[in-house]
């Protein structure tokens, strides 16, 4: 269900804004949607796993928080970062 330092790594490194970038929320916003995308396959095969979906709406209040925020600072960094990542909305 979660990911791997690995696939943490190459996200960072394709979505960060500048050199050694952890904490921009383009980011932070690239590995919520990671693992909200591991979860949401491991709940379609555990359908009662109802402790791990309410980890999921937490994770997806966070990412909208975070989307939110970007689109209140920059509409072109906003609207860049929901289509490389293809997130509806």
């Amino acid at each position: 269900m979660s990911i791997t330092a690995e696939r943490k790594e190459a996200l960072i490194k394709e979505y960060a804004v500048k050199q050694d970038d952890t904490g921009s929320p383009e980011v932070q916003v690239a590995i919520l949607t990671e693992r909200i995308t591991n979860l949401t396959e491991h709940l379609k095969a555990h359908k009662k796993d109802f402790h791990s979906r309410r980890g999921l709406l937490s994770m997806v209040g966070q990412r909208r928080r975070l989307l939110d925020y970007v689109k209140r600072k920059e509409q072109s960094r906003y609207e860049d970062l929901i289509k490389r990542l293809n997130i509806r909305r």
